[in-house]
């Protein structure tokens, strides 16, 4: 998931690697033959930050003559300036993205493929559903490393006082059963849930694969087309009605953002909040003194639990003249006991099997143990390695799903902007 650091980063970045120097310039070694690297890290909280400077460090010391920069990034306008630096010669050997951010470098070149500088303990211990996010025409461009599940973070004295069942993993709410529980937690002045929606989007695709939604469909030519079937309505229709016939969802979440919905939260104003894992941190940092709050899991459907993601990954620039040396890096960062560390610094999942499995990532407290039980119903977005994705979301997608939340369209008017809008997008792609 992509986080954000204040405007200010961005010339921070740019600065750090005119600092450090990148892979464009020279044969990426110092004047007594060190061999030098960047990696560009798009960490934002300080615990986060703290564990990828330390690592580097240690990384450092064990290996004198492979010596690791480390440049601060920022997911704000990661994009643009990478693609910059990229057009430029001056990428950093190292980079951190996220998943769906990597189809366009992989296509136009900029991304070396891993598949023979990853070793194979990295390459066995990930999952085949996480390389999937990161593969593309055949070729893996990123390691994904990092992810995390939606999941509803609720008020346990709500909950208490309600007398609803309390969902697990084992026995989740259907999208029926929410419905009729956010009913039942809203009262006077207080809402049962908060939908913040600002970018509905990926909220959209991602959890509408636990009612068997897709919407993007690859067909045996290889191209993809937008399709509505009744699985793909399921999520959205409960959001909508909720807003707009059941009342129990605040209208005005609508245009916030995750961190917005927290003082209402923490206010009693909305007894649930959907956010992603990570979003904990802000809970433990935030709520008011002896505030109770929960880690439940997000309604399933036809699709039980699943929901789609998009890793945070670490990519090595076609460019680098020290592909192997960057890849043995990755595979430092990323041993088990790193990958643990990385993932308590984002407070998110790691996508190694082994890491996972790491008796401080299943605790009950702050609801580990939660986030950890729905690490194996986890899936590629939908739309991961959809060309043209980025052009149908901005200007096609995020408009319809808005309107349609707020009620000013119905459900027929957002399948044509969705589906004939969005295909005629894609075909300048596909052509």
């Amino acid at each position: 998931m992509r986080r954000r650091l204040p405007a200010l980063a961005a010339t921070a970045t740019a600065l750090a690697l005119l600092l450090t120097g990148c892979s464009g310039e020279g044969d990426g070694r110092d004047a007594d033959g060190t061999i030098r690297l960047s990696f560009q890290s798009l960490a934002w909280q300080k615990e986060s930050v703290d564990a990828n400077k330390q690592l580097v460090r240690e990384w450092n010391a064990a290996h004198p003559d492979i010596q690791v920069d480390y440049v601060q990034g920022s997911w704000d306008n990661v994009h643009d300036q990478l693609l910059t630096s990229f057009e430029g010669g001056e990428a950093p050997d190292i980079i951190h993205d996220a998943s769906d951010d990597l189809a366009d470098f992989a296509y136009g070149g900029y991304l070396a493929d891993l598949r023979d500088l990853l070793p194979d303990r990295l390459t066995r211990d990930i999952p085949r559903q996480s390389w999937e996010t990161t593969t593309f025409d055949g070729g893996v461009y990123g390691v994904p490393f990092l992810q995390e599940p939606k999941v509803l973070i609720a008020n346990t004295k709500i909950l208490a006082s309600s007398g609803v069942r309390i969902p697990t993993p084992e026995k989740p709410w259907s999208w029926p059963e929410f419905r009729q529980v956010s009913e039942k937690l809203t009262t006077k002045g207080a809402y049962g849930v908060a939908w913040p929606l600002k970018e509905p989007v990926s909220v959209t695709l991602n959890l509408g694969l636990s009612a068997g939604g897709q919407l993007f469909h690859r067909g045996a030519d290889g191209k993809v087309t937008i399709r509505s079937d009744a699985g793909d309505r399921i999520m959205p229709g409960t959001v909508r009605d909720q807003v707009n016939s059941d009342h129990s969802a605040a209208r005005s979440a609508l245009g916030m953002g995750g961190s917005d919905t927290l003082p209402g939260f923490f206010g009693g104003k909305y007894a649930m909040v959907p956010l992603g894992f990570s979003y904990r941190q802000q809970v433990v940092e935030q709520a008011p003194e002896g505030f109770g709050w929960t880690v439940l899991p997000a309604p399933a459907g036809s699709g039980g639990l699943a929901q789609g993601v998009s890793p945070q990954t670490l990519s090595v620039a076609e460019d680098s003249p020290h592909k192997e040396e960057a890849a043995q890096f990755i595979d430092f960062l990323l041993r088990p006991a790193n990958m643990v560390r990385l993932a308590k610094g984002d407070w998110m999942l790691p996508t190694g099997t082994e890491a996972l499995a790491d008796p401080a990532l299943h605790t009950e407290e702050n609801g580990w143990a939660t986030g950890t039980a729905l690490a194996r119903a986890l899936r590629p977005a939908p739309a991961q390695s959809v060309r043209g994705y980025p052009e149908w979301k901005d200007k096609v997608a995020t408009p319809a799903l808005q309107e349609y939340y707020s009620g000013a369209i119905g459900t027929e008017e957002l399948r044509k902007r969705l589906v004939d809008d969005g295909n005629r997008v894609l075909a300048r792609y596909q052509r």
